[in-house]
């Protein structure tokens, strides 16, 4: 009888085991498929290009050399300077802090090379103070609000542009994407990585905005 009920609470143990493997196990599948519908997604976002005209052109910060735009920020720059030749975009909004004490913030040194390259200086506001792309947009609506702007274009990597159009619709903005037409990262041991890290994060606000509406 004793035997019995020992055995019994055995067989208990290993179906609450055997569902508990079961559940992490799904809940790691589903994850993983997750994870891969979000890549696909970030990668098929990539031909998104808009030609509409819009008050101004966000550029999304990234990294400096000194005075010198990284070769990834110089792309975006290029593009934006692309379109202001083209009159689809009047103004240009820099974005982007410094990455460290004394050194030029990465608006100002896009600043700069845009003026370099034929850009009115009128035509360009910059913020400084952002680190990541969710302040480069909120600080971009700050002073384009004073601006008297009203929509705008985002101009960023292929891969950077679902999470960053996501970022912007969150903050109510009007916009439309406008990807760089090359990009420093042409290799997949470039791409991978920065696909990795895009689709982590996206799944991240993801999940913030879940709580939030939760809260």
């Amino acid at each position: 009888m004793i035997e019995g009920k020992v055995g019994e609470r055995k067989r208990k143990r290993r179906g609450k085991r055997s569902w508990l493997v079961i559940s992490i196990t799904s809940l790691m599948l589903m994850g993983i498929l997750w994870a891969i519908v979000t890549a696909w997604l970030i990668t098929a976002y990539t031909a998104e290009q808009s030609t509409r005209q819009s008050d101004a052109a966000i550029i999304l910060g990234a990294a400096v050399d000194g005075d010198n735009p990284s070769p990834v920020f110089r792309e975006r720059i290029e593009h934006a300077i692309l379109l202001y030749r083209q009159g689809t975009i009047p103004n240009l909004i820099l974005t982007g802090g410094s990455g460290r004490e004394g050194e030029r913030s990465e608006a100002e040194v896009g600043r700069d090379y845009a003026v370099a390259h034929g850009v009115d200086p009128a035509d360009i506001l910059i913020e400084t103070q952002s680190r990541i792309t969710e302040e480069n947009l909120i600080n971009s609506i700050v002073i384009g609000d004073k601006a008297g702007y009203q929509n705008y274009t985002i101009i960023s990597d292929p891969l950077h542009m679902k999470r960053a159009m996501k970022l912007a619709s969150g903050l109510g903005m009007d916009v439309v994407p406008s990807p760089t037409q090359t990009t420093a990262y042409q290799t997949w041991r470039s791409q991978i990585p920065f696909l990795a890290r895009e689709t982590v994060l996206y799944m991240g606000y993801t999940v913030k905005g879940w709580i939030d509406n939760l809260q």
